[in-house]
C-alpha cells in the first residue's frame, strides 16, 4: 500500500498552496467582515485551469481525478472556507449534472465556459420547505409554448448572484406519473431570464464571503433546449452527481480541521502564561494531540472514498462517512482551537474565529449528518 500521493498531485497541491497564501489568505478576513464576494479570485483560479477539475478536456476542464480535487480544497479551505465552499458547490453540482446528463450542444454552450472559468456555476434544490427531504420539492415546470414555464422559490443558493455568475441548474416537479408520485425534471436557467430574480444576499453565521440567496421564478419561461437529460428523471439524476459532493465537504472539513490545528500550535507556542508557553500545559498540549489524531483519521478516510471513486468502484456508503466523521471533527477541532486561544479566540479579529463560525454547516449543508447516517446505516444492513 502507497499512501502517498502522486508527484503530479504534489506538485498541483503546492502550486494551490503558494497561491493561496499569496492570494487569499491575507484578505480573507476583511473579505469575511465586509461579506464581500472576491469575484477576482475565482477568475485567477479559472487561469490557473482550477475551475473545471472534474471536467474533461475536450469541455475547457483539466480532466483530473477525484484525488486531486480533494488535494487541492485541502488548500483552498486552510485559506478561507468561503473560497473553497463556493469552488466546491461550482465544481459539483452546479457542473455535474451538465457534464453527466447534458447534450452536446449544452455542453459546448453551458458546461465548457464554467469549465475555463469565464463564468461561476449554481444549482438549485433546497426550497423554503423542502431540504433534507429532496422528493418534496415545490417548484414546478409546465410545458407552455414549446417549453416550459417554471414556477417557484429555491432557498440558500450558492453562487446565483454574483456578476460572474452564468445560470442556475435546478430541480422541477413536472407532474405525476400513473402511479400517482411526482415525476421530476432538471433546467438549466440562465441569468437575466424573464421571470428569474435572485433576492438579496442572506445573513448568514459563517461562510460571510459566500454569495447566499434566496432565487424566485415567477412564469419564468426557458424553451425546450434548456431541459437537462430525460424529463421525468430529474431526481434520480441529482442524486447521482451527490456522493461526489459528500466526498467534496468532508474535504471542506479535513481542510478546516487542519487549519484549525494550525493556529492552535501557533497560539499555545507563542502565548506564555505563569512564564511558560501553553504549550507546556498538559491540558492544552492533550486538546492539541487529540486535534492532531482526529486530523489524521478524517485524511484518509477523505482520500480512501476518492480513491474509490476513481477506481470506478462503489463509494457512496464511504463518502457519506467520511462527510459525517470529517465535518464533525471539524467542529469538535475550531471548538477545542477557540478554548485554547481562550479570550482572544471569542474576538472576530482572531482567525480561529472566522473558521469555529464556518465549522457548523459543514454538518447540515450536502445532506444533514442526520441523513448521511440513515444512508450508512442502510448499506451496513444491507451487506450483512
Amino acid at each position: 500500500m502507497d499512501f502517498d500521493l502522486p508527484e503530479e498531485t504534489r506538485d498541483l497541491q503546492d502550486m494551490v498552496r503558494e497561491f493561496a497564501a499569496k492570494e487569499i489568505s491575507p484578505h480573507a478576513a476583511g473579505w469575511s467582515e465586509n461579506e464581500h464576494f472576491p469575484t477576482h479570485i475565482f477568475t485567477k483560479l479559472g487561469e490557473l485551469g482550477l475551475m473545471g477539475m472534474l471536467v474533461p478536456e475536450e469541455y475547457g476542464g483539466a480532466g483530473s481525478d477525484t484525488v486531486s480535487y480533494v488535494a487541492v480544497m485541502e488548500e483552498l479551505g486552510v485559506a478561507d472556507q468561503s473560497v473553497a465552499s463556493s469552488w466546491n458547490a461550482h465544481s459539483t453540482i452546479a457542473t455535474l449534472p451538465l457534464l453527466a446528463y447534458g447534450t452536446e450542444a449544452q455542453k459546448q454552450r453551458w458546461l465548457a465556459p464554467l469549465a475555463r472559468g469565464e463564468a461561476i456555476g449554481a444549482f438549485g434544490l433546497t426550497e423554503p420547505d423542502a431540504g433534507s427531504d429532496a422528493a418534496g420539492i415545490a417548484t414546478t415546470a409546465h410545458r407552455a409554448d414549446g417549453g416550459w414555464l417554471i414556477n417557484g422559490t429555491k432557498m440558500f443558493i450558492t453562487n446565483a448572484g454574483t456578476d460572474i455568475s452564468q445560470g442556475v441548474t435546478l430541480l422541477a416537479v413536472t407532474g405525476r406519473g400513473e402511479d400517482g408520485g411526482k415525476r421530476y425534471a432538471t433546467f438549466y436557467v440562465p441569468t437575466g431570464t424573464r421571470g428569474y430574480t435572485c433576492g438579496p444576499k442572506l445573513k448568514k453565521l459563517g461562510w460571510h464571503a459566500m454569495d447566499t440567496r434566496e432565487l424566485v421564478f415567477d412564469d419564468c419561461w426557458i424553451s425546450e433546449d434548456h431541459l437537462i437529460g430525460e424529463e421525468g428523471n430529474g431526481l434520480r439524476q441529482f442524486l447521482s452527481v451527490l456522493d461526489k459532493g459528500r466526498i467534496s465537504v468532508a474535504a471542506l472539513g479535513l481542510s478546516l480541521a487542519r487549519a484549525a490545528l494550525g493556529l492552535a500550535v501557533k497560539h499555545a507556542t507563542e502565548r506564555h502564561q505563569f512564564g511558560r508557553p501553553l504549550s507546556d500545559f498538559q491540558a492544552v498540549a492533550h486538546k492539541i494531540a487529540d486535534i492532531g489524531t482526529e486530523v489524521e483519521a478524517a485524511r484518509w478516510m477523505v482520500y480512501r472514498a476518492a480513491w474509490l471513486a476513481d477506481q470506478g468502484r462503489p463509494y457512496g456508503t464511504e463518502a457519506a462517512m467520511a462527510k459525517v466523521y470529517a465535518s464533525e471533527v471539524a467542529n469538535r477541532a475550531a471548538s477545542q482551537a477557540v478554548q485554547i486561544h481562550g479570550g482572544y479566540g471569542f474576538m472576530r479579529e482572531s482567525e480561529i474565529s472566522r473558521f469555529y463560525a464556518d465549522a457548523k454547516i459543514l454538518e447540515i449543508g450536502e445532506g444533514t449528518n442526520e441523513i448521511q447516517r440513515n444512508v450508512i446505516a442502510r448499506a451496513l444492513v444491507k451487506r450483512a
